[in-house]
C-alpha cells in the first residue's frame, strides 16, 4: 500500500500527517551506508613516475602487505532486489544531488563527508573511493559519529570483514635498550582498552587511527579518534619503532625526547632513566639603536631547541601551562613599571628607555627574564639629588645684552644648560643627557626656573644661548633668589644696583645751556632721564600733554654735551611738529646745534650731521632713507608722539628698531592706547630685552589682563592682578609718567559734561532704517570677524557718519540738516558774546565742512585745521593772535604738537573708539599756562551707536589706568563681542 501525497491540499482541508516524517521515511527513499573498504596500492616500480593504480585488499594483501594498504570510504546503497549492500547507482555525485531518492538528510550528511574530506585530499583518491588515511581534518569523526543518527551505518564491502568505530584510543611511547646498547623507541597504542599491534595500526592523517586485525580469513578494521601529532605520526608510520644508535643519544635526549615526551606519555622500560623535560625560560632581546632608542622582543626559550615566540603556538616542545604562569608575573612586573599592558614587541626612545633599561629591565631579570642585547649597550643611570643652581652673567657683544650662565649640579653631575632648557621651556617632565644620565625636572628650584627661562625670552629667540637684558633688574632679582649662588658680570652688577635704586634718583645740574627755568617735576624728569643715560638705558617718558616733555629731552641732551657727548642726537617726529620742535630748541637751549631734514631732496644723512648735536626729521623720512640713518653711531634716539610706532608689524617699527643708538626714549603721553601689545612695540625699541618675545609677552600678560585667559588651576580675579602687578614691576624703572592732576595742582579746573542731543524724528525715522539693515548684514559677518573686519567697520563708520548728519551719507538727505551742528552754533553764539573761545574737533573732515559752512552763514570767523591744511602754522597762529574765536580741527590733525591754551571751551562733535585720542584733543588747550577754567562738551547723539561708542571708551581708559596710573583691573579689549553690542537695542 503506497501512501498518497499530495503537496497542495484543497483550501480549507488538512495536511497530510506524514508530512512530520520528512524526506527520511524509508518507504520513500532509498537506504545508504558508508562502505568501508581496505585497499591496496602496488609499490613503487622502476618508474616513480608511473601509475599506481588502487584495487580491493585480500586476506592474503593484509597478511603479506603485498603493497601499500590504505583505507577507502565511498557510499553504499541497498538493493531492492537482494536487500544487500552495493554500489548501484550510488556515487558521490549522485548522492549529493538526489536528496528525494536518498533523503535529504542522509544526501546532506555525505556531501559534508565529501567536503571534510576535500579540505585536504587534493589526491589520492580512485574512482569513487576516498581515501580516509589522508583526510586530516579532526571533524570527520563527528561527522561518522552523527552518521549513525540519520540511519547511516559503516559497512564493510568485503567478505569476512566487519567494520566498527572505537570509543576511545590512546598512544604512549617506551624507551629502552636494544641488544647493541642503543635505544629502541615504540609505541603502546590501546583502543577501547585492549592493546593493539603497532604493525596493525595506521594512522587517518593527525587525528585518529584505524586498527587492521587478522584472525585467520577473517578481518576486523576498527577506527579510533585520537590526536597525533608530527612526532607521534612518526613513531606511528615506524609501526616497530625507532633505533637510536648510542652514538645518537645525546642528541636524542636533547633534541628529539622533548618534543615526543610534551605530547604522549613516555615510560622507560628495564634499565634506563630518562631525562627531565626543558622548562621555558622567558628571554627578552634588546636592540640598542642610535638616539636613544631601545626596542625589544619577550620570547620563550627551550634547552636544546632554542627559541620560540611569547604568544601562543604549535610549537612542540611547548609547555603551555608553564609559560602561562611564567607570563603573569611578567604582566605585574610590565604594569608595575610601565603602567600599561604586556606587550611581546615594542620600543622606548629618550627618557623612557633610560627608564625602561634602568628599572624595567633589571625587574625582569630579578623574575628571571634572560637579556640578550643586539648593538652596543648604552648604560644608564638615574640622578636623584637635589638641583643645585649658580647664576653668572657675562658682557656680551651687544652693549643691552649679557650671557646668561646657568650652572645646574646634581648629585655632583653638572648638567648642560641647553637641553636643560630646552626641556625646561618645552614643559617635559624628565631629561636625558648624552652620557646616559637623566633626572626627574619635578623639582621647586627647577620649576622657578621654567618660569623665569619663559620670562627672559624664548628659546628659539636666543642665538647663541639663554641671554638676560640689561634692562631686566627685577627679573635678574628674582634668577639671584632662585640659585644657590650668583656670580654677575661687573658692569651688570652697576646696572642692577643703579635701577634698584631708582626711587631716589640723584639728582643733576641743570645744565648751563637751558634758559628756562626747570619746573620741580621737569627737573626730576631730566634726573631721571640723566640716570638712565648714565646706565645706558632707554625708557619712555609718558606725562601727559602740555607738561613739557620736548623740554626735558632737549635739557637731557645739553647735559650730554656738556658731559662730554659728541655724537650727535636724533630725534624723529611727526611732520606736523618739525617746526614745533626747532623752535624749541631755539627758544630753550640755544647752544644747541639743530638741523631739520625733513624729506628726503637735500643733503644726506652723513651730510646733515656734520657739526650738529641733534638732527630733526620726520618718521615718512626715517622709514625711506633707513639705511642712511642705520649706518650712523648716534648717542640717542628720540622718538616723539612714539604711538607712531606703536605697531612692531609696519615697516616704520622695522626701520627705527635698524637704527643704533646708546639709548632710546620714547616720547608720548599715550603708550598704549588700544592693547598692551602697543606697550609692548615702545619697551621693544626702547629696552630691547625686557620682553624679548612678544609670545610670552602675549601669554603672560596680554591674555590673562586683557583677555581673562587664565590657567584652570588658577583663581581668575587674583592671577589676573598677580600678572598686572607683574606687569607693572618689570616697567616701573623704565617708564616715567605724571599727570597735570599729580604735578601741576595750581593748574586751572577741567569740567568735563556729556551733552546729549536728540535727533530729529526725520533724522530718527532714517536712522533706524539704516540701522536695521546694517544690523543684519554686520552680525552674520562677526564669526570670521578678522576675513570681516573691513567690511564690518564700514558699516560701523556709516552708521557714525548718520549719526551726525544724513547729507554726509547722501546728499539728497542733506535737507534733513544736523541737531548736533544746531546745537553748536548755539553755544558758539553764546560763548563768543561773553568773550570765550572755542576749539571745535571731529574725527570727520567732512563734518568739520558742514560746520564750518554753518560758522559762515552766521557770519563767525573761524580758523580750519585738518589733514590737508597747508601752512598749518599760519593757521594756528591766526587763532592763538586771537583773530578767530572758534578753531576747526580734526581729531588727527590736532591731536599732538599744538599748545593752543587761549581757548577754554572744547567741544568734541562725535566719540572716537580711543580715549586717549580724545584726552589729547583736550589737552591742547588744558595744559601748563592755561589760566581759566577749560569746559569739555562731549557731544553724543542719544539713541545711535554713539552712546555705545562712549562705553567702549570708558573700557579702554580703565585699561590704560590700570597699567600706568592705578591698581585698579579693567575689561576686555575690542571684540566680537564689542561690536555685537555696538547693534543691541
Amino acid at each position: 500500500m503506497s501512501l498518497s501525497r499530495d503537496p497542495s491540499p484543497p483550501e480549507g482541508s488538512a495536511a497530510d500527517w506524514r508530512s512530520i516524517l520528512g524526506s527520511a521515511r524509508d518507504d520513500a527513499d532509498t537506504a545508504l551506508a558508508l562502505g568501508v573498504e581496505l585497499r591496496v596500492r602496488d609499490g613503487r616500480g622502476a618508474n616513480p613516475w608511473a601509475s599506481r593504480p588502487q584495487r580491493t585488499a585480500t586476506a592474503r594483501d593484509v597478511a603479506k602487505r603485498t603493497g601499500e594498504i590504505l583505507l577507502g570510504i565511498r557510499p553504499l546503497e541497498r538493493s531492492a532486489s537482494t536487500g544487500a549492500w552495493v554500489q548501484g547507482a550510488a556515487t558521490w555525485d549522485a548522492v549529493r544531488r538526489s536528496p528525494t531518492q536518498y533523503g535529504r538528510d542522509r544526501s546532506r550528511w555525505f556531501a559534508d563527508l565529501l567536503s571534510i574530506a576535500r579540505d585536504t585530499l587534493l589526491s589520492g583518491t580512485a574512482g569513487d573511493w576516498l581515501v580516509a588515511d589522508l583526510i586530516e581534518s579532526g571533524l570527520f569523526w563527528g561527522h561518522l559519529r552523527a552518521g549513525a543518527e540519520v540511519g547511516i551505518p559503516l559497512v564493510a564491502t568485503q567478505k569476512s570483514t566487519t567494520v566498527v568505530l572505537a570509543g576511545d584510543a590512546g598512544i604512549r611511547a617506551t624507551v629502552g635498550r636494544d641488544d647493541g646498547g642503543g635505544i629502541v623507541v615504540r609505541p603502546a597504542i590501546t583502543i577501547d582498552g585492549r592493546a593493539a599491534e603497532p604493525f596493525a595500526v595506521q594512522t587517518i592523517g593527525h587525528s585518529g587511527v584505524y586498527e587492521i586485525a587478522q584472525q585467520g580469513s577473517s578481518i576486523r578494521v576498527t577506527l579510533a579518534e585520537v590526536p597525533i601529532s608530527e612526532p607521534v605520526h612518526a613513531l606511528l608510520t615506524a609501526r616497530t619503532g625507532l633505533a637510536v644508535p648510542a652514538r645518537d643519544e645525546d642528541a636524542f635526549f636533547r633534541d628529539a625526547y622533548p618534543l615526543l615526551a610534551r605530547r604522549i606519555e613516555v615510560r622507560p622500560v628495564g634499565r634506563i632513566e630518562l631525562p627531565a623535560l626543558p622548562a621555558p625560560r622567558a628571554v627578552i632581546a634588546l636592540s640598542f639603536r642610535r638616539g636613544d632608542t631601545v626596542t625589544y622582543t619577550l620570547e620563550w626559550e627551550y634547552r636544546g631547541f632554542g627559541r620560540v615566540p611569547f604568544s601562543p603556538s604549535g610549537d612542540a616542545v611547548r609547555d603551555i601551562a608553564a609559560e602561562e604562569a611564567l607570563r603573569d608575573t611578567l604582566r605585574t612586573v610590565w604594569r608595575e613599571h610601565l603602567g600599561e599592558e604586556l606587550s611581546a614587541t615594542g620600543s622606548f626612545h629618550d627618557v623612557a628607555a633610560a627608564e625602561f633599561v634602568t628599572r624595567t629591565v633589571p625587574a625582569l631579570e630579578a623574575e628571571g627574564v634572560t637579556v640578550s642585547v643586539e648593538g652596543r649597550r648604552k648604560s644608564y643611570h638615574e640622578l636623584t639629588g637635589e638641583p643645585e643652581i649658580t647664576v653668572s652673567t657675562v658682557e656680551s657683544s651687544d652693549p643691552d645684552w649679557f650671557d646668561l650662565g646657568i650652572l645646574v649640579k646634581i648629585d655632583g653631575r653638572t648638567i648642560p644648560f641647553e637641553p636643560l632648557f630646552t626641556a625646561l621651556s618645552k614643559g617635559r617632565k624628565k631629561l636625558l643627557l648624552v652620557d646616559g644620565s637623566y633626572f626627574s625636572l619635578n623639582h621647586r628650584a627647577l620649576d622657578r626656573l621654567r618660569e623665569l627661562i619663559d620670562e627672559s625670552g624664548a628659546l628659539d629667540e636666543w642665538e647663541t644661548g639663554p641671554r638676560i637684558s640689561r634692562y631686566q633688574t627685577d627679573l635678574w632679582e628674582e634668577f639671584e633668589d632662585l640659585a644657590d649662588e650668583a656670580i654677575p658680570a661687573v658692569s651688570w652688577r652697576a646696572t642692577a644696583d643703579g635701577l634698584r635704586a631708582a626711587t631716589s634718583v640723584p639728582p643733576v645740574a641743570v645744565p648751563s645751556g637751558i634758559t628756562a627755568e626747570l619746573r620741580p617735576y621737569q627737573k626730576e624728569g631730566l634726573d631721571w632721564l640723566a640716570f638712565l643715560w648714565t646706565h645706558r638705558l632707554g625708557g619712555i617718558l609718558a606725562d601727559d600733554m602740555g607738561l613739557g616733555k620736548t623740554l626735558q629731552l632737549l635739557a637731557l641732551i645739553v647735559h650730554a654735551r656738556e658731559a662730554g657727548e659728541r655724537r650727535p642726537f636724533l630725534a624723529v617726529v611727526p611732520t606736523s611738529v618739525l617746526a614745533t620742535w626747532r623752535s624749541e630748541a631755539e627758544r630753550f637751549a640755544p647752544t644747541l646745534r639743530v638741523r631739520l631734514r625733513g624729506n628726503t631732496q637735500g643733503p644726506s644723512v652723513d651730510a646733515s650731521i656734520r657739526d650738529v648735536d641733534l638732527l630733526i626729521t620726520t618718521y615718512a623720512v626715517a622709514r625711506l632713507d633707513e639705511a642712511e640713518y642705520a649706518r650712523v653711531e648716534w648717542a640717542g634716539l628720540l622718538l616723539d608722539e612714539a604711538q607712531f610706532v606703536k605697531n612692531p608689524a609696519t615697516k616704520l617699527h622695522r626701520a627705527i628698531a635698524s637704527f643704533r643708538a646708546d639709548v632710546t626714549f620714547a616720547i608720548t603721553g599715550t603708550p598704549m592706547e588700544n592693547s598692551l601689545s602697543e606697550l609692548w612695540a615702545l619697551l621693544k625699541l626702547t629696552a630691547p630685552g625686557l620682553f624679548a618675545s612678544a609670545r610670552k609677552f602675549r601669554e603672560q600678560y596680554i591674555q590673562p589682563i586683557e583677555q581673562g585667559k587664565v590657567p584652570e588651576n588658577e583663581e581668575g580675579g587674583a592671577y589676573r592682578q598677580r600678572r598686572l602687578e607683574q606687569l607693572r614691576r618689570r616697567i616701573r624703572p623704565l617708564l616715567l609718567r605724571r599727570t597735570k592732576e599729580l604735578v601741576a595742582p595750581d593748574l586751572p579746573a577741567k569740567q568735563e559734561q556729556i551733552l546729549e542731543v536728540e535727533l530729529s524724528s526725520s533724522h530718527r525715522a532714517l536712522y533706524d532704517v539704516v540701522l536695521q539693515r546694517e544690523r543684519q548684514k554686520v552680525l552674520g559677518l562677526l564669526e570670521d570677524l578678522d576675513r570681516n573686519r573691513f567690511i564690518v567697520f564700514r558699516s560701523l563708520t556709516l552708521m557714525r557718519m548718520l549719526s551726525l548728519a544724513p547729507g554726509l551719507i547722501d546728499a539728497a538727505d542733506a535737507k534733513i540738516g544736523s541737531r548736533k551742528l544746531d546745537v553748536l552754533l548755539e553755544r558758539v553764539i553764546e560763548l563768543q558774546a561773553e568773550g570765550h573761545r572755542a576749539l571745535v574737533f571731529s574725527q570727520f573732515t567732512s563734518f568739520l565742512d558742514l560746520a564750518a559752512a554753518r560758522l559762515d552763514a552766521a557770519g563767525i570767523p573761524y580758523a580750519h585745521l585738518d589733514g590737508a591744511t597747508r601752512h598749518r602754522q599760519k593757521v594756528v597762529e591766526s587763532f592763538t593772535s586771537g583773530v578767530q574765536p572758534v578753531f576747526l580741527i580734526s581729531l588727527k590733525a590736532g591731536g599732538f604738537g599744538l599748545t593752543l591754551t587761549e581757548a577754554d571751551y572744547v567741544f568734541l562733535l562725535d566719540p572716537w573708539w580711543n580715549p586717549a585720542a580724545e584726552a589729547q584733543a583736550v589737552d591742547r588747550t588744558h595744559r601748563i599756562g592755561q589760566d581759566s577754567q577749560v569746559f569739555v562738551y562731549r557731544m553724543i547723539s542719544a539713541g545711535t551707536i554713539e552712546e555705545k561708542v562712549l562705553d567702549l571708551q570708558r573700557r579702554k581708559a580703565r585699561l590704560f589706568t590700570a597699567v600706568l596710573d592705578d591698581e585698579a583691573l579693567f575689561a576686555q579689549s575690542l571684540s566680537a563681542d564689542d561690536i555685537r553690542g555696538l547693534f543691541e537695542d
